[in-house]
Parts: C-alpha cells; sequence; structure tokens
C-alpha cells in the first residue's frame, strides 16, 4: 500500500513538472509580422545569398531570410541581444505552425537532442554568415601565437578581405536603415543633415592577453582600451614616447645621494579589452531638445539616432573607420550638414580625414589641443586662427586670445570679449567653393566689415569699423591686401579649417549640441537596463565579424526604442501624450562656455 502510494505521489509530481513545462509562450503571428516586414524590406536576403550557399551536399534547412527574422525576434525579447539558443527555441518551437510552414522551418521533436539538432542548424547558418562577411584573416576562439597570426595575416589575400569588409558595412547599414525606417522620411523634411562621430569602448566575451606575449586572445581582433588621451595600448606605444620626460611642475621625489636609481616608465592602466566603436550619430544642429510650453517634446525635433558603425582595435584609425561611415552615408542618400568629432579626428592627416570629409560635403566643427591655439596657418598673406581666414593685421591681442586664456593671463570674460572681437577682420567669401573645393575670399575691408590705410576706398565708413594700418614692409603689401580677393586652395589650412568661428556661440551651440548627443547616445546604449552594449555578456560570439553582426542588431534596437519613447511623449492634436518626459537637467547656457570653464552666473 506505501509503495503504491509512493508511486503514485511521483507520478503526480511528474505530470505537475510536465504540465509546467508544456507552458511555453508562442509568438502571435502579429508579433512575428514587423520582423518579417523589416527584413524583407531591407537589402539584408539579397546581400546574404550571395555568398552565403553551399556548392554541394544537402540544402540547408533554413534560410538566411529566416535566420535573420529570428536575430530581430531575439532582440525584441532580450532587449537588444542577440542570443542564439533563443535563436532556435523561437524558430523551431514558439512560432505557430502555420508561421513555421510560411517561414519553411523545419519540425525537429520538442526535446533535448531535438533541440540540439535544430540549434545545430541555426549555429551553421550563422557561422556561414559570419564568415562570408568577415574581414579578418584569424581564427577566433584559438590562442594563435605570435609567430601563427603574423603568418596567417601575410598569406591573407587582400582583395577578398577587402571585399568582406564591404560587405560587413553593408550588413551593418541594412540592419540601422531598418531601425530608422519609420522617421527616415521626416529625417529628410526636418533635419539639416548634421552628425556626430565618436568611439566608444566595448567589451569582448575574451580575455585579454599581454600585447607583446607569445599568445593571441581567443579574439585576435581585439585590443586593450586605455582610459586616456591616447587610447592605444602602452605596450604599442614607441620607445621614443614612453621615455618623453614628465611636464614641468610635475616632478616626482629627489632621489637620495649616492644611490643610482634606474629611470622608471610610468604605465598606463589599462582598462577594459575589446573594440573601439565609431558610431555616426545623426542630430539637428539648429535646435536645443528644449520642452515646449506643455512640458512635451518639440515633435519638429527629431531624437538622435546611429546611423553608421565600425569596429576595431582601440585607437587605431580613427580617421579610417570614420570616413568610412561618412561615404557610405553619403551613398545612402544622407544629406550632409555640420560634423562634429573629437581631437582624434581633427589630428589625422589632412588626405585621410579633413579633406575627404569636406569633399563629401560635410562641414566640420573642431575644438583644438592647448598646443594647436592661436594662429596656425597661412596664404596669400591672409592667417589662419583657430580655424578661420583672417586678416594678416589682426590684433595680436586677439590672434593669442585663447592662448592667454589658458595661460590664465585674461580672464573669461574678457576672451568672449576678444573672440566677438575678432569677426571684422575675418574674411569673407565672395564665392562659393568650386567642385574641387577652391573658393575666392574677399579681404574684410572690401567686404564692408572694416577700413584700411591702403585701401582709400574702404575709408570714412564711420568709427563702428575697425582701422586696419598693415605693417609697412620693403617687399610691398601682401597678396591678401594688395587685391581685392584671394583663391584659397582646400589644401591651406586644411588640418585645422572649419566652418564655424571657434569659440563664438554659434558654434558653442553647434558644436556642443553634436558632441552632447554622441555622448549621450553612448551613455543611452550602455545603460546596463537597456541593451548594455559595453558589457561583454551581450555578445557572446568572438570575433570583428561577429561582434559588429551583433552591436548592429543591438544598436537597430536603441533606435527603436529611442523612437517609440520619444513618440509615446509627444503631445499631438491636442490629446496628451502617452508618457511624461524625463525632466531634463539643468545645463549651463550655451555662449557662456570658454576653453577653461563657464562663466560665473551674473547676479
Amino acid at each position: 500500500m506505501g509503495a503504491d502510494t509512493s508511486a503514485g505521489t511521483v507520478k503526480d509530481r511528474h505530470e505537475r513538472l510536465l504540465a509546467m513545462r508544456a507552458e511555453r509562450k508562442l509568438l502571435n503571428d502579429e508579433e512575428v509580422e514587423p520582423a518579417i516586414e523589416d527584413v524583407d524590406n531591407s537589402s539584408l536576403v539579397a546581400l546574404l545569398q550571395e555568398f552565403v550557399h553551399l556548392d554541394r551536399g544537402r540544402p540547408r534547412k533554413l534560410t538566411p531570410r529566416t535566420l535573420l527574422i529570428g536575430l530581430y525576434l531575439s532582440t525584441q525579447i532580450t532587449g537588444g541581444k542577440v542570443i542564439l539558443e533563443l535563436v532556435t527555441d523561437i524558430l523551431f518551437f514558439r512560432l505557430s505552425p502555420q508561421m513555421r510552414q510560411r517561414l519553411t522551418v523545419p519540425d525537429y521533436p520538442d526535446h533535448d537532442q531535438g533541440f540540439e539538432a535544430a540549434y545545430a542548424v541555426v549555429r551553421r547558418l550563422f557561422h556561414a554568415m559570419r564568415a562570408a562577411i568577415d574581414p579578418s584573416p584569424l581564427p577566433a576562439n584559438k590562442r594563435l601565437s605570435r609567430e601563427e597570426a603574423q603568418r596567417l595575416a601575410a598569406d591573407g589575400d587582400p582583395e577578398l578581405l577587402a571585399a568582406r569588409e564591404h560587405r560587413l558595412a553593408l550588413f551593418t547599414e541594412f540592419v540601422l536603415d531598418a531601425s530608422v525606417r519609420p522617421l527616415r522620411g521626416l529625417m529628410n523634411e526636418l533635419s539639416d543633415g548634421s552628425l556626430a562621430v565618436d568611439a566608444t569602448p566595448i567589451r569582448t566575451f575574451a580575455r585579454g592577453r599581454k600585447t607583446n606575449g607569445p599568445e593571441l586572445s581567443t579574439d585576435p581582433d581585439a585590443g586593450w582600451y586605455v582610459r586616456e588621451g591616447d587610447h592605444r595600448d602602452p605596450d604599442t606605444v614607441p620607445v621614443a614616447e614612453a621615455m618623453r620626460p614628465a611636464a614641468k611642475g610635475k616632478k616626482g621625489p629627489k632621489p637620495k645621494k649616492g644611490r643610482r636609481k634606474k629611470p622608471l616608465l610610468k604605465k598606463r592602466a589599462k582598462y577594459l579589452f575589446g573594440y573601439d566603436a565609431a558610431f555616426a550619430v545623426t542630430r539637428d544642429a539648429r535646435h536645443d531638445g528644449v520642452l515646449l510650453e506643455d512640458n512635451t517634446p518639440n515633435p519638429d525635433v527629431l531624437p538622435a539616432l546611429v546611423l553608421g558603425v565600425a569596429l576595431d582595435k582601440p585607437g587605431q584609425r580613427p580617421a579610417y573607420n570614420g570616413l568610412k561611415i561618412l561615404s557610405r552615408l553619403r551613398e545612402r542618400g544622407y544629406k550632409p550638414g555640420y560634423l562634429a568629432g573629437d581631437l582624434a579626428y581633427n589630428n589625422s592627416e589632412p588626405n585621410e580625414w579633413q579633406l575627404p570629409v569636406r569633399a563629401l560635403g560635410y562641414k566640420p566643427v573642431y575644438d583644438y589641443r592647448v598646443d594647436q591655439l592661436g594662429q596656425q596657418a597661412g596664404a596669400h598673406g591672409a592667417i589662419m586662427v583657430e580655424g578661420t581666414w583672417y586678416c594678416p593685421s589682426m590684433p595680436q591681442p586677439l590672434i593669442d586670445a585663447t592662448k592667454e586664456l589658458c595661460d590664465e593671463r585674461i580672464d573669461r570674460e574678457n576672451w568672449l570679449q576678444r573672440i566677438e572681437a575678432r569677426k571684422p577682420y575675418r574674411l569673407m567669401p565672395k564665392e562659393h567653393e568650386d567642385a574641387d573645393g577652391y573658393q575666392r575670399m574677399m579681404c574684410p575691408a572690401e567686404a564692408g566689415k572694416a577700413q584700411c590705410l591702403i585701401k582709400p576706398h574702404t575709408l570714412g565708413r564711420g568709427i563702428h569699423l575697425p582701422l586696419v594700418d598693415p605693417e609697412p614692409s620693403p617687399a610691398g603689401p601682401l597678396k591678401v591686401c594688395r587685391q581685392g580677393s584671394v583663391t584659397l586652395a582646400p589644401i591651406s589650412g586644411a588640418k585645422d579649417w572649419q566652418a564655424l568661428e571657434y569659440g563664438d556661440e554659434e558654434w558653442q551651440k553647434v558644436y556642443f549640441r553634436l558632441r552632447n548627443s554622441v555622448e549621450g547616445f553612448n551613455g543611452y546604449a550602455k545603460n546596463p537596463l537597456g541593451e548594455g552594449i559595453e558589457a561583454a555578456d551581450s555578445r557572446r560570439i568572438r570575433g570583428i565579424a561577429a561582434q559588429t553582426i551583433l552591436l548592429a542588431f543591438q544598436l537597430a534596437h536603441v533606435n527603436r526604442r529611442k523612437i517609440k519613447e520619444w513618440v509615446e511623449t509627444l503631445a499631438l492634436d491636442g490629446q496628451r501624450p502617452r508618457k511624461r518626459t524625463h525632466h531634463r537637467r539643468r545645463t549651463k547656457p550655451l555662449g557662456r562656455w570658454t576653453p577653461t570653464g563657464y562663466l560665473a552666473p551674473t547676479a
């Protein structure tokens, strides 16, 4: 009797557990339709079908189109993360029979062996897709010796790797374009096309190794990120840089007499092992994100969204990666506007960044290092001061205004006054740039902005215009002073040229709106309660191609989440918004910024 009771209890318990296991939540067909629509409206399927195929053997049991739909659905369930086990569960066991038949998903038994067989199908197809767009000659998941890695890199086919890199770029573009498609028409109508480019570090799902050690990491394409101005690994910095003496005023303790101490090389602390993710974030630079009187967002000011991404080792090739994104954006039909970037970009060689960016139609706005302030270049007698061409007779205090501020020889209020006082000395455009970037620029006196003693017809215009008194020279007046206008080549001052006058109110508005937008987007996407893109656990497949694919789907989810939250906070046609807007932090007013801090508020 006791044995029968025990057997009955076990049987009852097993039945209850089986009932619990059977409670699998299926996805409604209505939840799957948006994924199908996004995939079908993109060019992803055509891109992959051209390269992901089997030359022989049995046909694949899953199509690239179905896999992409599964990846999309995984991000919707996990908040942006792609997990291949979840993709398997969704496609093979959580779709309705009608939807599985529509997507040509084969049936597998609903037990462990069936799941493993289905998972193998998903995994093989994903890695076939990854291999077709992998620009790296180094295999992941192996600790390659440094000699073997060098041999594989040397044996790689440059043309094939370049073709794969192009496919990977196309893949990320199609994924991101699908995420912003609902707003694409409004972007063309309302946005000025301005962008901010920035690289932010993300971890990879691998343990870093010593840079000069005998073995590479299991993610050989990643590197160490250093949380300082130079993000390169200190082990890869040239010896001359490491041996550079410390800055003045930062001397260490004096060694005791009679003892000879070895010179110490201060190593930078390594922060994380992973990649630099270069983003291009769109933001209308003409408007602040200020709320309307009813405390709701302005529907004419679109949210900041990411339009392009590229991965690379930290601190490596920022100009190359940024330019790759920008050139593809132009090919995809996005109009150019202002372009802001940090010091890593405008410290590149002009042929690698500044000139190509201008050729694409973008108008760069930059900040500068301390050693780049003041006069930067000259052409035909005109001088470039902090990115703008001026009359050579502009007073020296105006030329050195920012230098003197940083040296604490003038205060912030004086600096703003000097920046404003530069305007009458600025060379003015006489014509638009031609197709090659050449532009005719007028002397400020000829443009009616100043008066010049060597040009009598410019005198007598009023005391409100400054009087320019060029310094006499045995060679006679400079070309810009002799002529009414001069032609400036794009190469002249190309490294430092920018579209706005450094430091003035318009520059502050454009530069900080764009820079704040990309930094804000980075924080939004890295939020652990959201996509958490910085965390290694959010992308558990190694290699630059796999990391890029998974990151692209995460960023697409970020865009969709931002668009949805923005729409739900709008007050439209007299209706209340669905959700309240988060209170914005108090920000310092634009126009009161200086390179050494903001002006103190006036009473």
